[in-house]
């Protein structure tokens, strides 16, 4: 009798384990979920884009000249903010990519004429548009679903990549950024000097910076956060690459929400380092740049314009129109 019960009780967890499993793949294909064992953050289908199935702009469909109009009345005392970094030897650079500026002759350009004319060029290597201050387009993140590389609007990387620039999606589809900006300052927020590596900002901490500042965010803004972590930028480039405070998943889904077209921060990639998720990278770029078109300006310098007290601004940014390219250099400008 005591063995017979033994084995009525396997039978029944076995049929239970059966009928859980078998819960799970119904739930995932009644969710549209083809490939359960993927976490990602956007799902596997994130497109037609809500500005059109052909659309490669994102979020920079929500420029609009009465936007510009509005920021351009912000403009009170006229007083700018250079928020790009320096490009030059020595600065962060994350993996294997390099930074390099020559002059290739002193001077480059000979004599010439009975002027005498001398001249000099400069030459620079490196991946421009990922390194320093960078604008990140939308053909730099995607996701790998069902073998192939997918990028925003559906884009497959098998269809658009080519070596010698992306056939869709380069960073000059973006256009001019002629807009309002908000700086939520998390850091002081929090009454830190610089918030901690792996610190990671909530929604709750994007509202609270909003409501002391008493400000709402209106589609097509900027928000740039500032965390401290920029202060260690030419200090001790190892501490800064080696993890950073940044946008958890909830909050980079609010920021979507309220229809933002850039977000920017004084961090290397916007979001928190390491993850919320430990098995997950990089999941904000994906549903920022993949999932809904909307821009990421990193390794931004934002103390200068914290220290004047500036919570909303013009912003001005337009970045190089390198076709084909995945991202871009450039010098944001804030103006009060």
């Amino acid at each position: 009798m005591k063995r017979s019960h033994n084995s009525s009780g396997w039978r029944h967890l076995l049929a239970g384990l059966a009928l859980g499993i078998a819960m799970m793949g119904f739930a995932a294909w009644v969710n549209g979920d083809s490939n359960p064992a993927l976490k990602s953050p956007i799902g596997e289908k994130f497109w037609p884009s809500e500005f059109g199935a052909d659309d490669q702009r994102g979020a920079a469909n929500r420029m609009t000249p009465q936007r510009t109009v509005r920021a351009a009345q912000l403009i009170k005392q006229g007083r700018t903010f250079q928020l790009g970094r320096l490009y030059e030897q020595g600065m962060p650079v994350p993996g294997k990519r390099h930074f390099s500026l020559t002059i290739p002759g002193l001077p480059t350009g000979l004599p010439t004429g009975a002027n005498q004319i001398v001249s000099n060029d400069e030459l620079v290597s490196g991946e421009i548009g990922q390194v320093g201050t960078q604008f990140d387009g939308l053909g730099h993140v995607g996701i790998r679903l069902n073998g192939e590389d997918v990028f925003y609007n559906g884009n497959k990387l098998s269809e658009f990549g080519d070596p010698y620039g992306l056939k869709k999606l380069g960073v000059e589809n973006a256009g001019v950024f002629f807009t309002r900006a908000l700086l939520l300052d998390v850091c002081a927020l929090r009454g830190n000097d610089r918030l901690p590596a792996g610190y990671v900002i909530t929604p709750d901490d994007l509202k609270a910076c909003l409501e002391k500042a008493k400000l709402q965010i209106e589609e097509g803004d900027v928000v740039l956060l500032r965390t401290g972590h920029g202060k260690l930028w030419m200090k001790d480039n190892q501490a800064y690459g080696e993890g950073e405070p940044g946008l958890g998943l909830a909050a980079a889904k609010y920021l979507t929400d309220h229809k933002v077209a850039i977000i920017g921060a004084d961090t290397w990639a916007i979001e928190v380092v390491p993850n919320e998720s430990k098995d997950m990278a990089f999941p904000v770029h994906q549903w920022n740049l993949t999932g809904h078109g909307v821009y990421h300006l990193e390794n931004l310098d934002l103390e200068e314009i914290a220290t004047a007290g500036a919570s909303e601004f013009c912003f001005v940014f337009s970045p190089l129109r390198l076709k084909g390219a995945t991202g871009s250099p450039g010098n944001p400008i804030a103006i009060r």
